[in-house]
């Protein structure tokens, strides 16, 4: 993997583990809503980005029409890289936050973010790892 790709996963790498403070904090707390759905957003598209990048130099997959977050998790979930629906789940909730101007979204969005898509990013985040040793 280029330079490139490693700055990005290890920026995926702290910024997860930056939202997984999350867990530690009272997410009744409107700055830690507002923290939590801003750093999630982040992690989420450098989570896909890094996708990305190994579906194109690991797998030389390069049939993405646009190279939409969509596309790039259906290829992923083709190649092994994630399992589970939440991904798109994911993807919806991310694009809902970004017009969630009165934290309405967050609210109801942040107890599976916190408890189910961190997890799901962990294990990503282990996918990756493992495949870099190979």
């Amino acid at each position: 993997m280029d330079e490139k790709f490693i700055r990005r996963f290890e920026s995926f790498r702290n910024s997860l583990d930056s939202l997984a403070e999350a867990k530690q904090r009272d997410l009744s707390d409107s700055f830690v809503l507002s923290g939590t759905s801003a750093k999630f957003s982040i992690t989420f598209d450098l989570a896909w980005k890094v996708m990305k990048d190994i579906l194109v130099q690991y797998y030389a997959i390069t049939g993405f029409v646009t190279g939409s977050p969509r596309e790039v998790l259906r290829e992923s979930f083709q190649a092994n890289l994630i399992t589970g629906d939440e991904w798109m789940d994911m993807l919806k909730v991310r694009n809902q936050l970004a017009h969630d101007y009165d934290g309405v979204i967050v609210k109801e969005h942040c107890g599976t973010i916190v408890h189910v898509y961190i997890d799901k990013l962990y294990d990503f985040k282990k996918a990756v790892e493992k495949l870099l040793k190979e």
